[in-house]
């Protein structure tokens, strides 16, 4: 049986998981903000957002006792939310490549 988490880190671990959603997000938002303008320091705020992912998920790890499996879902977790957004990225890169908008205008839609 799992053991509860104790009042004491009830809070932490609804904060730090809040913050796992939160620092998730903006890893995602601001690295592909980087892709669409290129900057040196977007890319970083981005690699800031996902450094304090990793803290959350050790903080969570650490208040909610994960031991065994649960310690290897939080490493897969960390590991996804670092290439998730960039398979997303390259996704839809190759998707819209090739897509040529060309629209025809026939002699209904003038009238």
């Amino acid at each position: 049986m799992i053991e509860p988490v104790a009042l004491e880190d009830f809070f932490i671990t609804f904060f730090s998981s809040a913050l796992i959603i939160l620092a998730g997000a903006g890893y995602a938002l601001l690295f592909s903000w980087s892709k669409v303008n290129p900057s040196v320091r977007i890319k970083i705020a981005a690699y800031v957002c996902y450094a304090v992912l990793v803290l959350a998920v050790a903080e969570l790890t650490r208040a909610a006792h994960f031991q065994g499996y649960w310690l290897i879902i939080s490493i897969v977790m960390v590991v996804g939310y670092f290439f998730a957004p960039i398979g997303i990225w390259h996704l839809c890169v190759k998707t819209h490549a090739d897509s040529n908008l060309k629209i025809t205008i026939t002699t209904e839609d003038k009238l």
